[in-house]
């Protein structure tokens, strides 16, 4: 079923436009579009944001894996390096800290009618895409494949069946929920 999907180029954009303006809905249902409550997270006061990542976390993990175990899906890794996770990181959370909105919550807000995320946001993310893309090709080896790592999961790496780490981590996630929900945040 899911090799049908790969193969049909404009089904995939379409689901990812579909899925994409769900995404965007349970964002906003669940609070996560709104500046007050992802500055309120930021300030370790209002931890909504981190209960609807974790519960997304959660069911992706588990869903990928089911279906990587039923021969419906393959993970495609890709590789990864410290050179290009630490400036991303640095730069994501620059973004975030100014304008109080990452990509999907700038996108789920100009959904709502928030001028700042679609002006902050989503023209930012526009600009630094085409600045990126410009720089790359100079940015590739002197910065980004440094500290390189390759293209493993985090079970390849540590040598353990995936389920056991699915397991361990759900099991994580279920608990900081609770002391998250137990604690009133």
């Amino acid at each position: 079923m899911l090799e049908a999907i790969h193969g049909r180029k404009g089904l995939q954009l379409t689901l990812g436009f579909l899925l994409g303006i769900g995404f965007g809905f349970l964002l906003q249902r669940g609070g996560a579009t709104r500046f007050d409550v992802i500055i309120g997270q930021l300030l370790f006061e209002d931890f909504t944001v981190v209960k609807i990542m974790l519960s997304a976390v959660l069911a992706g993990m588990v869903g990928v894996h089911a279906l990587r175990s039923l021969g419906l899906a393959r993970l495609h890794p890709k590789p990864g390096s410290m050179g290009s996770i630490v400036p991303g990181g640095l730069i994501f959370g620059l973004g975030f800290g100014i304008l109080g909105y990452c990509p999907g919550t700038a996108a789920g807000a100009v959904g709502q009618g928030s001028l700042d995320a679609l002006f902050g946001g989503i023209l930012g993310i526009l600009i630094g895409a085409g600045i990126f893309a410009a720089a790359y090709p100079a940015l590739r080896k002197p910065v980004l494949e440094r500290g390189d790592f390759g293209a493993r999961t985090i079970p390849e790496i540590l040598r353990l069946n995936a389920w056991v780490v699915v397991a361990v981590v759900s099991v994580a996630i279920f608990a900081l929920l609770y002391f998250l929900e137990r604690s009133g945040v």
